[in-house]
């Protein structure tokens, strides 16, 4: 089971193509396309989801049913055999569903063309959704859609293995340096200490912990070739040149989780959605898990989120933004989140959940100081390469994969 994070780029491109294409040949995406006629009446809601699987596509089904019988309305929710494509070409097509998931990585490609509502600010206490989610939602200043829920980066570590070693509570990581001293110390026992992502899904958090990050907050500038960012480069190359990390090809895994799963080293760094997948492949596996240890500029974690899209071509915006009002409340996150495995999104839950779910309590932590994905348009490839430079960092050199980045980054932001 890999984590969504790595299995959405490869097919981004199609629908990207798709929406890019059409909005450049004037097929609506422009200042007017939020003018669809609005209709007051009962809405007959079309609402795409990219499930997790059954457990998810219910549990939103059952929602929007118990949503649809108090309100008067109808809402057929519809799980994606493929989201990011069928949603591209119905966005293209002119025809779009009323209201859908959209992952932070794809968002800004489909708000920049005009082809979402910006109706975050009409939410019920917008503020409580936590800041780095609002912040990964946002474009041109406009709040435009509310979390759905969100995962957050930790370190995992197989107590057994930990034990094998030689290792007790005082050996747990909390900054760079212990990382490094406890690897050293694993690495003396035959093991491998971490098995780490090759992409900026997960190396990305190194530089998060050292202040720097990848694009301005605005999302105008590429901020890559900076000093904070070498340096966290820098950090991860000397694990996997001293054996203290290996990515998950080394290990004979697709991806983290698996190699973790197997056994194949001690410790991993993998989202909340690694416990249902060791749940499932590795049930006997006994692992805990702590927050990332902190870099030089102090913690931080990435963060991966859906908001609840509403089309700018809907014709009942109103009603849609009370359906996701209803998605969104407290107690229907919970429900959420008791369902399917998910972290809900408004702060106000927080305690509910980690009563609920203790041990993911590092995770829901991890809110206060992570960053999310990329926020601007037209970057799939400039991304696809600058994750080509990591899987190669550990023979290559840090400096060129940042400089890279920013050149391929401000050509395709027109800078």
């Amino acid at each position: 089971m890999a984590p969504r994070s790595l299995t959405r780029a490869a097919v981004a491109g199609l629908a990207a193509v798709a929406l890019f294409g059409s909005a450049a040949c004037g097929s609506g995406f422009d200042d007017k396309s939020g003018d669809a006629k609005q209709s007051s009446g009962p809405a007959n809601l079309q609402i795409l989801i990219g499930s997790s699987g059954d457990a998810e596509t219910k549990a939103v089904q059952d929602a929007a049913a118990k949503w649809a019988s108090s309100s008067g309305n109808s809402a057929t929710v519809t799980p994606a055999q493929d989201l990011v494509q069928q949603l591209g070409q119905a966005l293209a097509g002119g025809n779009p569903p009323d209201v859908f998931y959209v992952d932070a990585s794809r968002f800004a490609d489909y708000a920049s063309v005009g082809a979402l509502e910006p109706y975050g600010d009409k939410i019920s206490n917008p503020d409580d959704f936590y800041e780095s989610l609002r912040t990964a939602f946002t474009y041109d200043g406009k709040f435009y859609c509310a979390p759905k829920d969100f995962s957050t980066l930790a370190l995992e570590i197989n107590t057994d293995l930990w034990a094998k070693a030689g290792l007790t509570d005082a050996d747990v990581p909390t900054t760079w340096d212990q990382l490094t001293a406890t690897s050293q110390k694993i690495k003396a026992k035959g093991l491998v200490p971490l098995a780490l992502g090759d992409t900026r899904d997960r190396i990305g958090a190194f530089m998060v912990q050292n202040g720097g990050w990848l694009i301005s907050k605005d999302g105008k500038q590429p901020t890559a070739d900076t000093p904070e960012n070498l340096q966290a480069l820098q950090y991860v190359k000397t694990l996997l040149t001293s054996g203290y990390a290996k990515y998950p090809k080394q290990l004979d895994a697709g991806w983290s989780g698996e190699a973790f799963g197997k056994g194949k080293a001690v410790m991993t760094i993998e989202g909340n959605w690694i416990k249902g997948a060791l749940q499932n492949d590795f049930p006997k596996l006994k692992y805990k898990v702590v927050p990332l240890p902190a870099g030089p500029k102090g913690q931080g974690t990435l963060s991966f989120t859906n908001c609840w899209g509403i089309a700018a071509k809907s014709k009942y915006k109103e009603q849609a933004i009370k359906f996701v009002e209803a998605m969104t409340a407290g107690d229907q996150q919970m429900a959420f989140a008791k369902a399917f495995g998910v972290m809900p999104s408004r702060q106000s839950v927080q305690d509910q959940y980690t009563g609920a779910f203790p041990t993911d309590k590092p995770f829901i932590d991890g809110a206060a100081y992570a960053q999310g994905p990329v926020n601007a348009p037209k970057m799939d490839s400039v991304l696809g390469d600058l994750d080509t430079g990591l899987q190669g960092l550990a023979n290559g050199d840090p400096k060129k994969v940042l400089e890279n980045f920013d050149k391929n980054a401000k050509a395709a932001l027109g800078g």
